[in-house]
């Protein structure tokens, strides 16, 4: 035990930024438009700090190493501890998918080659079986992957606010704010739509709390990590999205590589920066991929230890106790997504990082919806329990915090995935998440019933 690598308290930090901070999800939340802006400072005061403090004590109260599972299934019982693992399980290889079949983009302006279909298939599965090898390694030999992983970000982040700046100093801004009613939501469908990309932005703090076994002082770096993370996380969102919309057109933004199309209209055809910030933004999504591999596969594997998910998920590698039998079931899920991709390009999905992301969040962020009764209730049922780190203010604040994340969460899930308007365009790209959704769903909860789940 005394050789165990640990993570030291800058090392946790930039492990929280890796996990929280997700670069390819600035450009879909750049689309909105300057309401944006609007967005991002309301989240921030109203779920970011919030769900970070929440997190902070949840995770130093409770740390058995089950992280979002252990906190519902302890205070709402296990049936919703097993929705939350599954809920929050699948979203891994739908993202996994969705990042995967970015990569043939990333080759086209590394390279300036255009892939076909099979060459495509090819590199996106290439992507997905070598995140699963690096995953299978232990968290702690595997930091250095996730700290170079933030550091790239943040430099990618702080790069294109930088370039925004010099772009407006030049040219204006290209999506003028002309009056403070202009930074205010329009409230139409295709913006709200997004919301649901700035709380998936936000998510990620418990992901620190399944390590904790690698750190030297859990109970103290957790809170830290999580606070000072945090408050990293939220300048340099607002840096990097202020750059994308004050040096692009809201039409000209790409749901998929909108980060390097903003770097191409910023600094124009320079093929070898242009490259090297591909290459750096596809090293960010190894990072993205490797960080949260722990904490879906550390929750699922622990849900089924205790009987509440499937016995492969509890698979551990007998020396490193890694959860390879999860990570593997990702795998296997990811490649079938991505070999049928063609399939769904062929029946109307035009962008498919955008289709399986969308459904990834959507299934990700469901698994949030508990944990905000569960800190109620484990504060009514719990009181005298030590809690190295506790939420301030008296009960109605603590309620207040408590439900209007849970709020922001269920309307955000409502204007990503239930078509609110009839019309073909806006079927065609919210009915398929709501069905995917609802298949999702049944398969946890057929899932509760052949393990026979009781609370």
């Amino acid at each position: 035990m005394g050789g165990k690598k640990k993570f030291s308290m800058f090392g946790a930090i930039l492990t929280v930024i890796c996990v929280v901070f997700v670069a390819e999800a600035a450009a879909p939340v750049a689309a909105i438009g300057n309401s944006q802006y609007f967005w991002w400072i309301f989240m921030i005061i109203c779920f970011l700090l919030p769900y970070g403090l929440i997190s902070s004590e949840m995770g130093t109260t409770y740390d058995n190493g089950g992280g979002l599972y252990d906190w519902v299934s302890v205070a709402l019982g296990h049936r919703w501890g097993a929705r939350v693992s599954w809920y929050y399980w699948i979203n891994f290889p739908l993202w996994m998918a969705s990042l995967a079949v970015i990569f043939p983009e990333i080759i086209y302006y590394m390279f300036g080659v255009e892939l076909g279909t099979v060459p495509s298939v090819l590199i996106e599965l290439a992507f997905i079986w070598i995140v699963t090898l690096i995953a299978r390694t232990p968290t702690a030999d595997s930091a250095w992957i996730m700290n170079v992983s933030a550091i790239i970000k943040v430099g990618l982040a702080v790069a294109i606010g930088v370039l925004g700046i010099v772009s407006v100093a030049k040219n204006g801004m290209a999506n003028p704010i002309n009056s403070f009613t202009d930074l205010l939501p329009s409230f139409d469908l295709n913006s709200l739509s997004f919301i649901s990309v700035i709380i998936f932005n936000m998510l990620g703090f418990e992901v620190i709390c399944t390590m904790s076994d690698n750190m030297e002082n859990p109970k103290k770096q957790i809170p830290q990590a999580i606070i000072i993370g945090g408050l990293v996380i939220a300048i340099i969102y607002m840096f990097s999205a202020f750059g994308i919309g004050a040096s692009v057109p809201t039409e000209m933004i790409s749901t998929d590589t909108g980060l390097i199309a903003a770097f191409v209209m910023m600094i124009g055809q320079n093929k070898l920066i242009i490259a090297l910030v591909a290459l750096l933004f596809g090293l960010t999504l190894f990072g993205n991929m490797i960080s949260w591999s722990t904490g879906a596969h550390e929750v699922a594997a622990y849900a089924a230890e205790n009987g509440d998910m499937l016995s492969v998920f509890g698979k551990r590698d007998p020396k490193t106790k890694m959860p390879t039998g999860g990570i593997m079931v990702t795998a296997i899920v990811a490649s079938i997504v991505v070999i049928l991709s063609p399939v769904f390009t062929m029946i109307g999905m035009d962008s498919l990082f955008w289709s399986f992301f969308a459904l990834n969040l959507v299934m990700f962020i469901l698994s949030y919806v508990p944990v905000f009764p569960a800190f109620l209730k484990m504060r009514k049922i719990d009181p005298d329990r030590e809690r190295p780190f506790k939420v301030p203010g008296g009960p109605v604040m603590i309620k207040i915090l408590a439900i209007v994340p849970m709020v922001l969460i269920i309307v955000s899930i409502i204007f990503t995935a239930v078509p609110l308007s009839f019309d073909a365009e806006t079927l065609a790209g919210q009915l398929p998440i709501l069905i995917g959704a609802i298949i999702f769903i049944i398969i946890g909860e057929i899932i509760i019933k052949v393990k026979k789940i009781k609370d």
